[in-house]
């Protein structure tokens, strides 16, 4: 059991930086794949990216490719989710997510959430 909570979020503008933290308490930290999903109004959770249980192995979304990075810290029990280049549809509730073993794209993979962090990007 794993609980998760995020922080980082806020306003910005377009073409403005944001890094995202998710602290997770709870044992065997570096058992657990992490991932970011993010929710805008009226539409479905989405991927994001997510990396691997030793940070090596990394998945995004084409849609945040080459401006998002995932990254954690098994020491700290961090997961960072390093935002670039926003844009206005990026605006969205983010939500950090964990799951034994494997890496997954799937929301409904994940057993264990966080509350979420609002990002808002003005244009």
């Amino acid at each position: 059991q794993v609980q998760l909570v995020e922080s980082g979020g806020g306003l910005v503008q377009a073409g403005g930086s944001l890094r995202l933290s998710c602290a997770v308490s709870g044992r065997a930290f570096s058992n657990y794949a992490m991932g970011w999903f993010r929710q805008a109004p009226g539409k479905e959770r989405e991927f994001v990216a997510a990396v691997s249980r030793s940070d090596i192995s990394t998945y995004y979304a084409d849609s945040v490719k080459g401006r998002f990075t995932i990254a954690r810290d098994n020491v700290k029990k961090m997961v960072y989710l390093q935002m670039n280049s926003l844009k206005p549809e990026d605006t969205a509730v983010y939500y950090c997510a964990a799951r034994i073993i494997a890496k997954s794209s799937l929301d409904y993979e994940y057993p264990y959430w966080g509350q979420g962090t609002q990002v808002t990007v003005s244009s």
